[in-house]
């Protein structure tokens, strides 16, 4: 489960460049991930390309943006390039990573009962530790509020 003070837990997730990345090649680098219910979507979709726009902002305070989301690897090659996005998109296909996180919650669609992805964006220090959680994110105006806490 995902907490504020506590380590990341540890991962094993495909990139869109068809690597195989874990918790600790990120070791050293502070990283913002965020993560969203899907590829191509209207509001991931601006999700993706905000963090795309302020990239150098949140290089020049010293993080590394990744992408998070459950489609596989030939989803986040399309979205990445369609959309230009200039950093690294994750692949949790079977949603494990996701569920170990606590992110897949019960959600109401059309009066109906489904499980899906909540929005939310995580910062973690250069030593793997969760610094802060933006759960429910909103996505309007939220490169902001990261951009302010780094």
């Amino acid at each position: 489960m995902l907490q504020e003070g506590k380590a990341l837990p540890p991962f094993k997730l495909v990139g869109d460049d068809g690597n195989t990345y874990q918790k600790k090649d990120f070791t050293g680098k502070k990283l913002v991930i965020f993560v969203y219910p899907k590829d191509m979507t209207p509001g991931c979709t601006q999700e993706a390309c905000d963090f795309r726009d302020n990239k150098a902002r949140i290089t020049k305070k010293g993080a590394q943006v990744v992408g998070l989301s459950k489609l596989d690897e030939r989803s986040k090659v399309k979205f990445k390039e369609k959309h230009d996005l200039n950093y690294l998109l994750l692949a949790d296909p079977e949603q494990t990573y996701l569920d170990k996180l606590g992110l897949i919650k019960d959600k109401n669609m059309y009066g109906k009962k489904v499980k899906g992805i909540e929005r939310t964006t995580i910062l973690v220090d250069e030593a793997g530790k969760v610094v802060k959680i933006w759960p429910k994110v909103k996505v309007n105006g939220h490169v902001d509020e990261v951009l302010a806490e780094l």
